[in-house]
């Protein structure tokens, strides 16, 4: 299904490029199907194509300038880890975080990661076993997700 839609989405902005209309026809099993040319044996209709004509709006300037990632392993059961996910949820940091018991990816990363205890929270290149706020927040700050405290 998935990939009939992308066909279907591939053949729609094909269509203005190479000037062909674009069809819809339903075949002997009632399936519909678009394409760029009417099939011989079925009656096809034109499909009317409308192209969205909103205009362009400016972006703010560095509002996608690359911070590096926030990313925290975590355990379900673990206190500390509610602890730092309450702690960046309540400074409206962005961050990843990976079950290390329910998620592939959690675990295969804290494996690589020798990990030995949670939560474990990536900023970038930093790495923190545990969570100890003071740190975090200065890492936060460097990296760009807080504004630095004066």
């Amino acid at each position: 299904m998935r990939r009939g839609v992308y066909w279907l989405l591939l053949l729609l902005l094909a269509g203005p490029a190479t000037g062909a209309g674009i069809y819809r026809w339903t075949d002997a099993e009632g399936r519909v199907h678009f394409g760029d040319a009417p099939p011989d044996e079925r009656q096809a209709e034109g499909v009317a194509l409308r192209y969205n004509a909103v205009g362009s709006t400016p972006v703010p300037a560095g509002m996608f300038e690359s911070r590096p990632p926030v990313v925290m392993y975590s355990a379900a059961w673990c206190g500390v880890c509610r602890k730092a996910k309450c702690f960046l949820q309540a400074r409206s940091v962005p961050f990843h975080e990976y079950d290390i018991e329910t998620t592939r990816k959690g675990r295969e990363d804290y494996r690589r990661l020798q990990g030995t205890g949670v939560p474990i929270i990536l900023v970038g290149a930093e790495r923190m076993n545990g969570f100890n706020a003071a740190t975090l927040t200065g890492w936060l700050e460097q990296a760009g997700h807080l504004p630095a405290t004066p």
